[in-house]
């Protein structure tokens, strides 16, 4: 069985349960699902349901595919993502965007929950991800027969669709939203970063570190599909002052924020 075989499975799969020409893909990060309350929900599949697709085994993301509409336009959402520090392959994780674009999505939009290696941007507030580091160890199209899903020499000068960052930062200002823009620095986990780590982050260029996105994304620009992402801030990585992070403050912190993040996307949506 070959990936694209894999993928056609899924997909077969999907639209016969009504998954029907998708125009926008969207990945919920960790304690960012309530998005989900403002799509008009058609169809939903359980990941444990649909061919070869991988199983969330983290208790805080939901396993579902969402379909249905959001400002008019057709959306499939993951409500729930997979990680490497769950022991899945960077191939594992992406398989879902690879699905989304055989559907027909046109857009990804994803969202992560960060801690802040910049500390001016603070617990609560949203970054725009302009650029990203790559620090999980591998890449998801370092594998044989990528060359039969798209160019195995992804250029990756702008990874972030730089319209749809204009857009956002336009729909930010309009809503008295304070969006921050950085560098996103995308670690393996699941232990969070020592004080060391936290100042050799810095000392790369990030503003925020997280444990997943950067695999979608790399996907997604070897798929050609324009992507924006957002991180909500959780916690904040001050080596000279680092408190024990508690996951159920992270989660807290990013239901905090959502609604802001929700604006964001819903926005940005009906410009499409």
């Amino acid at each position: 069985m070959t990936m694209t075989d894999a993928i056609q499975e899924s997909t077969d799969y999907l639209k016969s349960k009504g998954f029907e020409a998708p125009e926008i893909g969207i990945i919920l990060g960790t304690g960012l699902g309530k998005l989900v309350d403002e799509i008009d929900i058609e169809h939903e599949a359980s990941y444990n349901h649909i061919p070869y697709f991988p199983t969330a085994t983290v208790e805080f993301h939901k396993g579902k595919l969402i379909y249905g509409s959001l400002e008019g336009k057709k959306v499939v959402v993951m409500q729930g993502r997979f990680h490497l520090y769950e022991g899945y392959t960077l191939q594992d994780v992406t398989y879902p965007v690879r699905v989304m674009k055989r559907l027909g999505i046109n857009r990804l939009l994803v969202s992560n929950a960060a801690g802040s290696i910049n500390l001016d941007y603070k617990k609560g507030e949203l970054m725009l991800i302009d650029d990203h580091l790559n620090f999980q160890g591998g890449s998801p199209l370092a594998f044989k027969g990528v060359a039969q899903l798209g160019e195995r020499f992804v250029d990756m000068a702008q990874p972030y669709d730089p319209d749809m960052n204009a857009e956002l930062e336009k729909i930010a200002k309009t809503n008295n939203i304070n969006l921050h823009k950085g560098v996103y620095a995308s670690v393996l986990g699941p232990q969070l970063e020592t004080r060391a780590e936290y100042r050799f982050l810095k000392i790369a260029g990030a503003d925020a570190v997280g444990m997943s996105t950067v695999p979608e994304i790399i996907v997604a620009n070897h798929l050609k599909i324009p992507v924006a992402a957002v991180s909500v801030i959780t916690d904040e990585g001050n080596p000279d002052d680092l408190k024990p992070v508690d996951i159920s403050e992270i989660i807290a912190m990013a239901e905090k924020a959502e609604p802001q993040m929700i604006v964001l996307f819903r926005e940005l949506i009906k410009t499409l």
